[in-house]
């Protein structure tokens, strides 16, 4: 009985079918609606074509990712009351189509980064880097956000002028443009490619976050677990908050959702075990101080869905991702914590024991070169690690005492 094997596709556009998910041995799938403006509420009926669809080729919609947050919600913006009874409907609705987890996040303006979507790995294979030096060149010398030189050491800053004097023009362009839209226009980013001038908006959405600071955005959150979770609860519906990416602050704005005392303040801030998390490895790794394995046991009964990949960091703060199971993370102790809590789930008779898991992101390989994947899902590099993380549970799982099984 191991961790539901699930994978994230992006409906009718994306290049890999249900046919060929389902040829993968992969039991759920990952999905949202993502022809549904981020802020408008998801029809039932759309709910259920998809969700058809999907237990057509002999899967369940087992997560979704996402019900997107809108920035009026973030910032309580004067519109946040239409937004959060659009939110509540669409919670209603997901439940009453029988999907019952919803992975959401709460990051500013921007959901995750990276300074190189090409990052070659000594075996050839390619993955993605965030490089400190080169975050902060774009930051200061690229976007020249308000006083961001504020925000960084001058060790740093020295740093990031080197390498921006060593871009050409061209270059810290697609810097821009890779951070801005690339790497968020495929997940309901608030910029997409039809923006004339990305950049000048781009600073505009962080201006909206000028008088927010951290405190300020844990307020936020909760306001809006106060209420979106008791409709949840009515709904049979689990809320798994996912974690900064990266987990600490960026571009001058407040990051809430990247530690383990950002838990403990989530799990006081409302009590339900509606109110959960999506455990991601991958993010939660980039932070050196986190003990994933720690955060896993504290945690566990709120571990609605899980992230795996691993990631190998650097003394200076940056990182790059190394696969699934080599890197910085014991990923065979994670996943054998993870197996654990779904048996104890399992003995103690909850309705659900499944926990879903699924391979986030993957190193460029083979055909992937031949084929156009968003960034950071390649088709090859995630089924690899669906391989390697499958291999590992069934591995774990025979050598765990029969009676825990």
């Amino acid at each position: 009985m191991g961790l539901e094997k699930t994978w994230r596709w992006f409906g009718e556009k994306d290049g890999i079918s249900l046919n060929e998910l389902a040829q993968m041995g992969v039991e759920g799938v990952i999905t949202a609606l993502h022809h549904i403006p981020n802020g408008e509420v998801w029809p039932k009926e759309e709910i259920l074509k998809v969700k058809h669809k999907i237990e057509s080729h002999g899967m369940r919609w087992s997560v979704v990712e996402s019900l997107p947050v809108s920035e009026g919600i973030k910032i309580c913006s004067p519109d946040r009351e239409r937004l959060i009874k659009n939110y509540q409907q669409s919670v209603r609705n997901l439940g009453e189509c029988g999907v019952d987890t919803i992975c959401y996040n709460f990051m500013p303006v921007l959901d995750w980064a990276r300074t190189d979507l090409h990052y070659k790995l000594p075996n050839g294979g390619e993955s993605m880097y965030f490089d400190f030096p080169t975050f902060v060149a774009f930051d200061v010398f690229v976007l020249k956000r308000k006083n961001a030189s504020n925000d960084y050491s001058a060790d740093l800053l020295e740093q990031a002028k080197q390498v921006y004097e060593n871009m050409s023009e061209s270059e810290a362009e697609e810097l821009a443009y890779n951070i801005i839209v690339v790497t968020q226009g495929f997940i309901d980013g608030v910029i997409d490619g039809s923006v004339a001038d990305p950049k000048k908006l781009f600073l505009e959405f962080i201006d909206r976050y000028k008088d927010i600071d951290k405190h300020q955005l844990r307020e936020n959150l909760k306001r809006f677990l106060d209420d979106i979770i008791p409709v949840a609860e009515e709904a049979g519906v689990k809320m798994a908050i996912h974690p900064d990416d990266p987990p600490f602050p960026i571009l001058g704005l407040p990051r809430i959702i990247g530690q383990m005392e950002d838990y403990e303040w989530l799990f006081k801030a409302n009590k339900s075990l509606n109110n959960g998390i999506t455990f991601c490895a991958g993010s939660l790794s980039a932070r050196k101080e986190n003990d994933l394995s720690q955060i896993i046991e504290k945690t566990r009964e709120r571990i609605h869905f899980v992230h795996l990949r691993n990631t190998h960091l650097l003394e200076n703060g940056s990182f790059y991702e190394s696969g699934h199971l080599v890197g910085s993370q014991n990923m065979a102790r994670l996943v054998f914590q993870l197996l654990l809590e779904q048996q104890r789930r399992y003995k103690d008779g909850k309705v659900n024991t499944h926990i879903p898991v699924r391979p986030d992101h993957g190193i460029r390989m083979l055909n992937d070169y031949q084929a156009k994947h968003n960034p950071g899902y390649p088709l090859i590099g995630r089924l690899k690690g669906l391989a390697e993380l499958d291999g590992l549970m069934q591995g774990i799982e025979y050598l765990l005492p029969k009676q825990t099984v």
